[in-house]
């Protein structure tokens, strides 16, 4: 029985059902606080996923890879990962530079990590002396909203011009995240050749110090009386300037100059990334967002700028914004209220069919009542709009009028007894609230279980669980506050027929008599054959199990809404220059044009929407080993395609052929595609190699590459360790300690002739430049040792070779560690188009390549990137889902006084799986991690029917028998239990049929609630009936049992006795086994392979119960023929 309503609360309801004036002003509050809120929230793609860390970087000028790890990397990383809130470190050692991530656990914070971090490496004192300070740095998160590409006939530095007027006015305007590529500062270069340097005995530090002195004019004060200010010396920046700075004056009065030694020239503003649009050069403006900015919002300010500025450009100059997301966020976010709003009116449809009108309109109204509560509460917890949290809308748009449903069919049904409509809304209200109550509670349990995944998924779907929330609170206040007294109100208009009720009457009656005549006969069939229902039930469930075992519904974890950016990635051999990039730049541009006319003739529209060029870097994702090239060796082409709704084929499939398309320059070494996509998603195939040496490392990364390149649909395969080039060790020689020369001193030399030394830096316009004395490149060469000569104390020049020996080896170009570990990565992308193919990928790699790999090569592995997030999620939603079976159970357990009614209410969860499971079946869409999030919120939903069911049938008990009971309050409770699960499952119908490619990844989560719940209601509506009579047949067979085991036979009592211990038994020997020591029985080890250890150690466990119990019983009657028998034979 449900305990009886407090009278605090009872008197709450009465006051609000009684005093319209109380009612109609919380509905006037809860409306206009969502109208108010509505336009303030910010609009979305997905939720931000904010992650915070810091970065510490140590510069060392000249040293290996090997050596900034030796050196800095494990000396800093040790102390890093002491520091209270850090979680993990990664780390790269790279020629001349270290840069450790460190992470800190979620809400950490960040200000005092940063002070730690000071405080930590302010406590080592063992970096290289040659080392610069280390520069800690916190992460500043921030999300593209668009790109600017400025083009046309025009040279770069016009095109400069133009992006720094831009970046002026959108700062004006309030855009301050805008970063310009393809522009630099003018460097200016003083060559300075060896011939030179020895014939004229001067040093490259010589000339640094004099263009120091010269490149700036000091102030040195005012002359007050003569009204005037002074300043010493004259900037001189240009190459004649530059070229006239004296060294030094001779003793015979002339003077050595710049430029009678070295040569001076400017490098371009293009020198380091340059684009291009065509032939036509090209500047690219990046837009950022702040995690407070709205992307929309920043996009139009950044369209409305650009319109402003375009009428100003010469002809045939160009200011495009590419890559925007207003669009995306827009369309995806139009097509969700859409869909909203065709399931809204399946519902209020539904509602009026049942309902007479003035009824469902009340019922009807606590939808945007309930949503516009939910919004503002949604705004003042900082929740956006966004993907995710409208589709948590849409999830509760038929939940919402659940509770309104229940109390407004109550309502009437008393009205019908003959309460005058006052007292019948007030009955209702009282005698509903507390299963209303026990209903809307689990379901906010059973979605607030989604806060127990953490990671990035967690991030993603966090919005899931408070805006249900939200709605749903919202939705109990306005269904016993609000809709009690217009119910009254409702109710004495329904004592007369009206013509606009007329639909809802004739539904009524033929509703009426299939429930009377039919439904009740039926019902009490079911309870007949109550075991044969439940083992048809238990039949299918395994049968779809069975479907999921056996790979006939496919599980992927995540497939991310396409996005419509291709990028392509290059890069050259050591020898190649810029002109040879520019030549593989051109190949695909080519490769792009004719595959895009291809593309035309075929499907009727071009996929291209833009293209841009570069050369100097490449796009998105790097190639792995690129640290190692100049940039003069980089190259990408970005590509922008049409939307995916406008096409019949994948960004995959584009790039499967446009690959085959591209033809390779002699001296390109990598060419990379890559797709990009939507939400927190780490590498499709990441595979990590630890557990040995560097160049065991490789070979065992190596192996893995070839093994996976055998599968068509893996793309952009790479690993992170690249090969290094030749690294010579030079050490001094005797003769060369006895000329004076130190291993310190002789470092400083070789690292100012070989990397160059910036001898002054000063602003021009919105950028610094730089001038930098150099050797000549053509000096930079292997003879590099024979060649050069070196100063001694006396003034003499000796040659390098003469002061050094030298060792030569061969090494990698980084060294990563993850938490102190040295490892390796294989990444990769794996296509969407077909999940068969992919899951036969992760199936051959776990089962066969890394194991064989692991055996030869002896090393370890572990799955990262998605596989890593995707074990992490299962496990956090394992927690999730106990945790949230657990409160349900706790709140059925005071909700119904009884620790044994909940269980036959929850009996029913695992049975939904019937109609998740068919479902996907039968729109051949593959499980994946919003399937876990359905069937997380599934919990909740599926068990409010049979708390209303199961509600009615105890308050019938009380006057009558159990089975009459059970069918009389089957057939009262059917209107209201069909209408809440017809209303849920048609609001989100619409979205189920959806073909917008942005909303399939949503579509499993419509799958499992829409088949669910739609299965799930067939199933309260037989089962339940059934369960609460076997429950009352197990009560029968307890009793006899304790009287069995409490009366005078020793023979009944030692044989149940022996059954309990040998169950027990039995119980330790398999689940013992399983749960504490992670094994199973020698006998079992081969069973069912296919099966997780627990799953199978619990089949084993009721298969060996059922023998158990099968042999007792055996026994027991033969036991009992045996006594009949001999008594027989003494009379």
């Amino acid at each position: 029985m449900v305990r009886d309503l407090p009278k605090t609360a009872g008197g709450i309801l009465s006051y609000f059902t009684r005093h319209g004036t109380a009612a109609n002003l919380l509905l006037v509050v809860l409306i206009v606080a969502g109208l108010v809120s509505m336009p303030r929230m910010r609009a979305q793609f997905f939720p931000d996923v904010v992650v915070d860390n810091i970065n510490v970087v140590v510069t060392w000028q000249g040293a290996g890879a090997e050596d900034v790890d030796d050196a800095i990397v494990q000396v800093l990383e040790p102390a890093l990962l002491s520091i209270e809130g850090a979680t993990d470190a990664d780390s790269v050692s790279r020629e001349g530079r270290a840069n450790i991530v460190l992470e800190f656990e979620p809400s950490w914070d960040m200000a005092r990590a940063t002070a730690d971090v000071e405080t930590a490496i302010d406590q080592i004192s063992t970096l290289p002396e040659d080392a610069e300070d280390p520069v800690i740095r916190r992460s500043t998160w921030r999300d593209r909203v668009t790109d600017v590409i400025v083009t046309g006939p025009v040279d770069v530095k016009q095109l400069a011009l133009y992006a720094d007027e831009l970046v002026l006015r959108l700062f004006s305007v309030g855009v301050t995240r805008a970063t310009i590529s393809g522009v630099a500062a003018p460097e200016t270069i003083i060559e300075l050749p060896l011939v030179n340097m020895v014939s004229q005995d001067v040093t490259m530090q010589q000339i640094a110090m004099a263009v120091a002195a010269e490149v700036t004019a000091d102030p040195a004060g005012d002359v007050e009386g003569a009204n005037a200010r002074v300043r010493t010396g004259i900037a001189k920046r240009s190459v004649e300037d530059i070229k006239r700075i004296v060294l030094r004056s001779n003793l015979d009065g002339s003077k050595l100059r710049i430029g009678d030694v070295a040569k001076v020239r400017v490098e371009g503003i293009d020198r380091q990334r340059a684009f291009f649009v065509g032939n036509n050069s090209a500047i690219s403006v990046r837009i950022d967002r702040s995690p407070q900015g709205d992307a929309i919002e920043i996009q139009e300010q950044v369209q409305s700028t650009v319109d402003e500025l375009v009428s100003t450009l010469p002809e045939g100059t160009q200011m495009e914004l590419i890559r925007t997301r207003a669009e995306h966020i827009s369309g995806r976010l139009e097509m969700l209220f859409g869909n909203a709003l065709q399931g809204l009116g399946l519902v209020v449809a539904l509602l009026f069919l049942f309902l007479n009108v003035r009824t469902a309109f009340w019922v009807a109204a606590g939808i945007p009542t309930a949503l516009c509560a939910a919004i503002a509460i949604m705004y003042l917890a900082g929740i956006t709009i966004n993907m995710i949290s409208l589709f948590a809308l849409l999830i509760t748009l038929g939940i919402v009028v659940d509770d309104a449903i229940v109390v407004g069919e109550h309502a009437d049904h008393r009205a019908r007894m003959g309460l005058d409509p006052v007292s019948a809304a007030e009955t209702a209200a009282k005698r509903m609230a507390l299963p209303v109550f026990a209903a809307t509670s689990t379901t906010i349990i059973a979605f607030f279980g989604l806060i127990a995944v953490g990671g990035r998924f967690g991030d993603l779907i966090a919005d899931i669980p408070f805006t249900v929330v939200a709605v749903l609170v919202a939705s109990f206040v306005e269904c016993f506050l609000i809709l009690p007294h217009h119910m009254a109100h409702s109710l004495k208009h329904s004592v007369k027929d009206h013509w606009y009720d007329t639909p809802s009457r004739y539904v009524n009656i033929g509703f009426d008599w299939m429930r009377d005549v039919l439904f009740r006969r039926f019902i009490a069939m079911i309870i007949k054959c109550r075991y044969v229902v439940l083992t048809v039930a238990v039949v299918l469930l395994s049968s779809q199990v069975v479907m999921v075992i056996s790979k006939e519904v496919k599980w992927r974890f995540f497939n991310a809404p396409e996005r419509t950016s291709v990028s392509g990635n290059f890069a050259m051999v050591s020898s190649a220059n810029r002109d040879d990039s520019i030549a593989m730049m051109q190949e695909m541009q080519i490769a792009v044009d004719t595959l895009a006319k291809e593309y035309e003739e075929r499907h009727g529209l071009s996929p291209i929407d833009y293209v841009v060029a570069q050369i100097g870097g490449n796009s998105g994702r790097s190639i792995a080993g690129s640290d190692m090239k100049t940039r003069d060796q980089l190259g990408a082409i970005s590509i922008e395609l049409i939307d995916p709704d406008l096409r019949p084929y994948s960004s995959s499939a584009f790039i499967g052929e446009l690959q085959d398309k591209v033809r390779r320059h002699p001296l390109v070494e990598t060419i990379s595609f890559r797709g990009w996509n939507s939400g927190p998603s780490g590498d499709a195939l990441d595979i990590q190699f630890y557990g040995a040496d560097s160049e065991t490392l490789k070979v065992a990364a190596e192996d893995l590459k070839t093994a996976l390149a055998r599968f068509t649909v893996v793309s952009a395969l790479e690993d992170d360790l690249s090969y290094d080039k030749e690294e010579l060790i030079l050490d001094l020689t005797a003769q060369g300690q006895l000329l004076g020369f130190t291993i310190d001193g002789l470092g400083r030399v070789l690292r100012n002739r070989l990397n160059g030394l910036e001898a002054a830096t000063y602003p021009i316009g919105a950028r610094s430049a730089s001038i930098r004395v150099e050797l000549p490149e053509n000096e930079l060469t292997a003879d590099f040792l024979e060649n050069m000569q070196l100063r001694t104390a006396s003034g003499n020049y000796v040659p390098l070779a003469d002061l050094v020996s030298v060792e030569r080896r061969a090494g990698f170009s980084t060294v990563r560690r993850e938490n102190g570990i040295r490892r390796v990565s294989v990444s990769a992308d794996l296509s969407e188009d077909d999940p068969a193919a992919a899951n036969e990928v992760m199936e051959a790699l776990k089962k066969e390549l890394l194991p064989e790999i692991a055996s030869n090569r002896q090393v370890e592995w572990r799955l990262a990137g998605m596989a890593e997030q995707e074990k992490a999620f299962l496990n956090d939603a394992r927690i999730g889902f106990i945790l949230c079976l657990t409160g349900i159970y706790l709140v059925l357990t005071w909700i119904f006084a009884s620790w044994t009614r909940p269980l036959v209410i929850m009996s029913i969860i695992p049975f939904g799986l019937i109609g998740t499971i068919y479902g996907h079946y039968i729109w051949n869409v593959p499980l994946s991690m919003f399937t876990i999030v359905g069937l997380l919120g599934m919990t909740g939903i599926i068990i409010n029917d049979s708390i209303v069911l199961i509600t009615t049938i105890d308050e019938y008990a009380e006057e009558r028998g159990l089975i009459p009971s059970v069918i009389a309050g089957t057939a009262d409770r059917l209107r209201p239990v069909m209408l809440t699960t017809l209303t849920t499952v048609l609001g989100l119908a619409p979205l189920l049929y959806e073909r917008s490619s942005q909303a399939q990844f949503l579509k499993p989560t419509v799958i499992t609630l829409v088949y669910g719940l739609g299965f799930g209601m067939l199933l309260v509506l037989l089962m339940v009936p059934a369960l609460v009579v076997v429950q009352h047949d197990i009560k029968r067979h307890l009793t006899s049992f304790w009287f069995a085991v409490g009366g005078r036979s020793v023979g009944v009592t030692a044989s149940l006795g022996t059954l309990t211990l040998l169950v027990l038994v039995w119980f330790g020997a398999t689940m013992g086994l399983a749960i504490f020591s992670n094994d199973t029985l020698p006998l079992f080890v081969d069973m069912m392979p296919n099966l997780s250890l627990m799953l199978r150690s619990l089949l084993i466990f009721f298969v060996g119960t059922g023998c158990l119990c099968m042999f007792a019983y055996i026994g027991s009657f033969a036991v009992t023929l045996f006594g009949v028998v001999r008594t027989t034979r003494r009379q």
